[in-house]
């Protein structure tokens, strides 16, 4: 398609869109400080007063992982290794159906504000504590990513001020979390989650229009090999197969949804829990639409550049630039849209970021802050938004680390998978497993965690081999190049990428090199699952060897047989047969009245907030 280094860069009216997309989510900031100007206590600011509905809810949790990751990342994923990411789906839906029936429930009840009182109130505070710590650590180095990493790659495509947009985009968020907590969080989420569809949908629409419609593109994508749905290896060494997006993308998307404090804190400030289970479906609609937009849209890329790739050619040096890239070409007579595509974006960003301040602070507060100290609510309220403040002046500085990562996709899902697979294995004994107690709980976190630590850096000195990873072929062919001197990425053979991998000096024997080479070479969407599994298995295994067995547990702390959907589903259907089959209707009545409501958590109402605020106490 083009053969131009120079693919148009920024005019007057798209640096408008962007200034207004920072603009309107300033505002929302000082709205919601305005209309909440009464609120007394920091449970008020972290949790929107646990009186949201599902479907703000849920477009909020929708953008709060749909990153700047998804809108760059996934289309260039596409373009180099295929469609087979679309079995994310597979991963969201299982995920969704699992949140839903065992965490939400045991979190709703206790109405806590922080995930990580629940490993206090199940284990001991040295694991609420330890899972603090890992929160913080995993959602800095992750917030990092998601400022810097569209940054620099917007900045080397359009011109753009690398260090002014991250500046500018990381302040705007932070004014608006501290102004207006969780509610400004969630609102400026829904606005952005409309920019990023508006700035997917422009570069399909245009795509599709250039490209002579749909078919031609979906045509284009099955002869470059593109539309690999029916890759069923079971090889885990394999980077992406159905498998390892399905099963692996099932643990990585759990440890986000089923315990991760950005995404627990939104769904469990819904005033009813069956508005939280609604805003969570509703959400996975949204994950599916946007995955399907991100996934055609990098079939529009490689339809677009099928005879010039511009990463192999050296007119951009790194695949994420590939969609701003395409942006800039196929846009740049259409004043405002490339700005409309840099707000979807950098939107994105701010949406995770928000998040992310949001749950550390409500985690600082309510781990290390409240159980330590004798603050009022009101003083703990401003030190809330302290919190926030500080939080994000640190993720903005955290932004200049993140240029030593490789792939933003990968490095940020290796980033949960390295962390959060063995959190959610503490989490899922706590809720699951009677017998766990807390010398089982701590053995089984660390283990998972060191496993997961030992093959998520062993990855980075012995990478897969490329005959695992099985990147699509790529052609200059077409290209009618006057920059032929910087040919930064050229490959040694014509059509193919040249993939940049870490080479160490090995000095043992081949045995050992073939060995970690087999191990460090599980896909990364295995992070997760081992940290999972080890997890759980040593801490199920240290919890029986010292005593567990004979452990109490408040009920409340454990996933009831009341809790899940299935339950209700079930006796609802025995009450039909038994009144089909003529039983009276007065045993039927007294029946329900014998089963039914034993979880509070389960009514429609608004929870009472003064057994709110009990409860918290507790």
């Amino acid at each position: 398609m083009s053969g131009n280094a120079g693919v148009g860069s920024f005019a007057a009216a798209d640096y408008v869109v962007f200034a207004v997309m920072l603009l309107v989510s300033a505002a929302v900031g000082v709205y919601y400080a305005w209309a909440d100007r009464g609120q007394r206590s920091s449970s008020d600011f972290l949790t929107g007063g646990r009186r949201l509905t599902a479907l703000p809810v849920s477009l909020s949790l929708t953008a709060s992982f749909m990153s700047a990751i998804t809108v760059l990342s996934n289309p260039a994923e596409v373009y180099r290794y295929g469609a087979n990411i679309v079995f994310y789906g597979v991963s969201y839906v299982i995920t969704m159906v699992v949140t839903s029936e065992v965490f939400l429930p045991v979190f709703y009840r206790l109405a806590i504000t922080s995930t990580y009182e629940y490993l206090e109130l199940r284990f001991s505070r040295a694991t609420r504590l330890l899972g603090t710590v890992l929160f913080i650590v995993q959602t800095i180095l992750y917030t990092g990513i998601v400022i810097y990493a569209p940054a620099l790659a917007l900045n080397q495509v359009t011109g753009m001020d690398l260090w002014g947009a991250v500046i500018s985009t990381g302040l705007v968020c932070t004014f608006y979390c501290t102004m207006g907590g969780l509610r400004a969080v969630v609102w400026t989420d829904v606005f952005q989650l409309s920019v990023m569809l508006a700035g997917f949908l422009s570069v399909i629409i245009r795509s599709v229009d250039q490209q002579g419609g749909v078919i031609p593109i979906i045509s284009d994508s099955e002869q470059g090999g593109r539309l690999n749905f029916w890759d069923f290896d079971p090889n885990p060494l394999r980077r992406h197969t159905f498998w390892t997006i399905s099963i692996g993308g099932t643990f990585v998307w759990s440890s986000i949804y089923g315990i991760n404090q950005a995404q627990v804190q939104r769904y469990i400030s819904c005033k009813s829990i069956s508005q939280a289970r609604l805003s969570l479906y509703i959400n996975l609609l949204g994950l599916l639409f946007i995955l399907l937009c991100s996934v055609f849209a990098g079939m529009c890329l490689y339809s677009v550049y099928k005879h010039c790739d511009p990463w192999t050619a050296g007119l951009v040096s790194a695949p994420d630039q590939l969609m701003p890239y395409l942006v800039m070409d196929i846009l740049r007579d259409y004043p405002g849209l490339p700005g409309l595509f840099v707000a979807a974006a950098y939107s994105g960003s701010l949406s995770t970021v928000s998040s992310s301040i949001n749950a550390l602070a409500a985690v600082t507060v309510e781990d290390l802050l409240r159980p330590y100290t004798s603050m009022s609510e009101k003083q703990l309220s401003w030190m809330s938004k302290g919190m926030t403040l500080l939080y994000g002046v640190l993720c903005i500085g955290m932004a200049g680390l993140a240029s030593l990562l490789g792939g933003i996709l990968q490095a940020a899902i290796s980033i949960f998978g390295i962390i959060g697979g063995p959190l959610l294995g503490l989490f899922t004994l706590g809720i699951i497993c009677p017998f766990a107690n807390s010398k089982g709980a701590l053995t089984g976190l660390l283990s998972g965690l060191v496993l997961s630590l030992w093959v998520g850096i062993g990855a980075q000195f012995y990478p897969p081999p490329p005959v695992m990873a099985r990147p699509l072929s790529l052609t200059t062919e077409g290209c009618n190049l006057s920059t032929a001197g910087n040919l930064t990425w050229t490959s040694t053979t014509p059509g193919q990428t040249q993939m940049s991998f870490t080479t160490v000096p090995v000095h043992n024997n081949g045995d050992t090199v073939l060995l970690a080479h087999s191990w460090y070479s599980l896909s990364y969407l295995y992070f997760s699952l081992i940290g999972t599994i080890i997890a759980v298995v040593v801490g199920v295994l240290v919890s029986l060897l010292t005593g567990g067995w004979k452990l109490k547990v408040e009920s409340r702390l454990m996933l009831k047989k009341e809790d899940t959907s299935l339950y209700h589903a079930v006796r609802a259907f025995n009450d039909r047969v038994k009144r089909c089959t003529g039983e009276p209707e007065r045993a039927v009545g007294a029946r329900e009245k014998t089963l039914g409501g034993s979880n509070p958590a389960f009514c429609d109402t608004d929870l009472d907030r003064d057994q709110q605020s009990n409860m918290n106490s507790h």
